[in-house]
């Protein structure tokens, strides 16, 4: 498919990166009551599930970013935007993300789709949804481009498409963007909650061998992987955990309408994260390159209630490109 034109047009200063990214974390914190389902996966482990219902036909599966939750705020502002379209939503905390520790040693990576597709046939089996829609943010979108690029034509029927935002679909450079000076500030409110998580994990398993030294002074995400995400995944290095787990590969595989957002002034994503080829070769693929909006933010002004050109975004390519226009 052709590059989508983009019409996002913040009011100044939220055309500054940087500003759009942190705005939203910072000044947008809403309140919600979700239903909470457990699920008991078979590595004898959970998965939390947060519900929104409005007793719809359709479902939309948002999957959250890096160390965020259902509480993050781009998701509950998409819960409550889809739930007035009258579509119910479901947020899926990745493991050790919903506020409890989970079970056992391993929690999650950008390429972990098993869980995702666990998730999806609970969900199926249990429900009776017409359409489902995956809808993931930066981390969480890059597992649900993976996914449905692996599943390709073998795809659940129920599931019609799926939305991405900010997504680092090149997992080697967008690391080696995020290393820049620019982005200390992320890297060092990332690396505060993650290193405690895997101090955390060496207490409660011993038998992990946490060189503690090398954590507290570890400044790469690759620092991690080495730590953590290579030996407890069974990834070979993480080279290996870049070219398996990215969701580049992957998109001409995917034979569901499917829409990536990724702002032109996202300072985690690098040149490699705009996959102009791609969308221009697939017939299922959208992308869209605005020139503003940050990492996950797309803020337009002060205004709150203004606010809302990424859920309309997100709707309308479920309306006119999925093709679900009253659920």
């Amino acid at each position: 498919m052709p590059v989508l034109d983009s019409d996002f047009s913040p009011k100044i200063p939220f055309k500054n990166g940087h500003f759009n990214t942190i705005y939203g974390p910072l000044f947008l914190k809403e309140h919600i009551n979700y239903t909470r389902e457990r699920l008991h996966t078979w590595d004898k482990d959970f998965i939390d599930l947060d519900f929104y219902k409005v007793n719809s036909t359709t479902l939309a599966i948002l999957i959250h970013g890096l160390e965020g939750s259902s509480f993050s705020h781009y998701m509950i502002s998409n819960v409550k935007y889809l739930n007035k379209k009258n579509i119910d939503t479901v947020c899926f905390n990745l493991r050790g993300c919903s506020g409890e520790d989970n079970n056992i040693l391993a929690t999650y990576h950008s390429g972990k789709t098993d869980d995702l597709d666990f998730v999806v046939k609970h969900i199926i089996k249990k429900n009776s949804y017409k359409n489902i829609i995956l809808i993931g943010f930066s981390l969480g979108g890059n597992l649900t481009l993976k996914y449905l690029g692996e599943k390709g034509r073998n795809l659940f029927p129920n599931i019609k498409g799926g939305i991405t935002c900010s997504v680092p679909i090149d997992i080697a450079s967008a690391e080696k963007k995020l290393e820049n000076l620019e982005n200390k500030l992320y890297m060092g409110v990332f690396f505060k909650t993650m290193k405690n998580k895997i101090l955390d994990k060496s207490i409660k398993f011993p038998e992990y061998k946490l060189n503690t030294v090398k954590l507290l002074k570890a400044t790469k995400f690759k620092h991690l992987e080495h730590l953590y995400t290579v030996p407890v995944f069974g990834f070979k290095s993480p080279e290996d955990y870049w070219e398996k787990a990215s969701s580049k590969p992957y998109i001409l595989k995917i034979k569901v309408p499917t829409l990536l957002i990724n702002a032109k002034d996202d300072s985690f994503l690098s040149k490699e994260c705009y996959p102009i080829k791609e969308a221009e070769e697939s017939e299922y693929f959208f992308f869209e390159k605005p020139l503003y909006g940050g990492h996950c933010g797309f803020i337009s002004t002060f205004k709150k209630e203004d606010n809302t050109w990424l859920q309309e975004r997100i709707f309308k390519f479920i309306s006119t490109k999925i093709g679900i226009a009253n659920s």
